[in-house]
């Protein structure tokens, strides 16, 4: 029981966290040397879960494809860089289910960064990211209840748009991405610029 009540709130947490739409009411940071040059995001094996509400692969991809432009778009630096998205699973909590359930949506994809100039990817292996519905006052019982099925894709592909940035801005920090230095190094010129001479 402890262990079931440890994992709900861990993960209405994470959901807290990650609301998208309000953080694009922020001003942008700078991504390091990042432009978005193009996004592609297809869906050829996606997977529905179970007590889903309907949503084509066509769907996702526009709304994914949208939320990622929107806020890309926003960087402004000197080197183009392109977004690779396969979305693969989903769920779109619908109205009906017992309250006592809670259903959340939730929204599984993967990404791959292409470097435009070296004509290369930047991660060998696609990066998975899963993402939950913003909690709020209004998905707490479970957003089937209280979103139409657009509002929830909005609310999952702009916390998934969010939960990328983040993951582009932990690369830039740990593996030097985007003209960033590696954490080590950066740590290193900053401890010999206090050194006196």
């Amino acid at each position: 029981m402890l262990r079931l009540i440890a994992a709900l709130t861990l993960a209405l947490g994470l959901a807290a966290c990650a609301n998208g739409q309000r953080d694009l009411e922020n001003p942008a940071t700078a991504l390091g040397d990042f432009q978005l040059g193009f996004v592609e995001v297809v869906a050829p094996n996606l997977v529905k879960g179970p007590l889903s509400r309907d949503a084509s692969a066509e769907e996702w991809t526009t709304a994914m494809e949208a939320a990622l432009a929107e806020r890309f778009t926003r960087q402004s630096g000197g080197k183009y860089y392109h977004l690779g998205v396969s979305v693969e699973g989903y769920v779109l909590a619908q109205p009906g289910v017992p309250v006592v359930l809670s259903p959340k949506s939730a929204l599984i994809f993967r990404v791959t960064v292409w470097d435009d100039a070296a004509q290369a990817k930047l991660n060998a292996e696609p990066e998975q990211i899963t993402v939950m519905e913003s909690f709020s006052a209004e998905t707490v019982a479970g957003s089937g209840l209280t979103q139409s099925r657009d509002e929830q894709m909005r609310n999952l592909t702009t916390n998934g748009a969010l939960q990328v940035e983040r993951w582009l801005r932990r690369q830039m920090r740990d593996e030097g991405w985007f003209g960033g230095l590696p954490e080590p190094a950066a740590a290193k010129d900053k401890a010999a610029k206090t050194v006196p001479e």
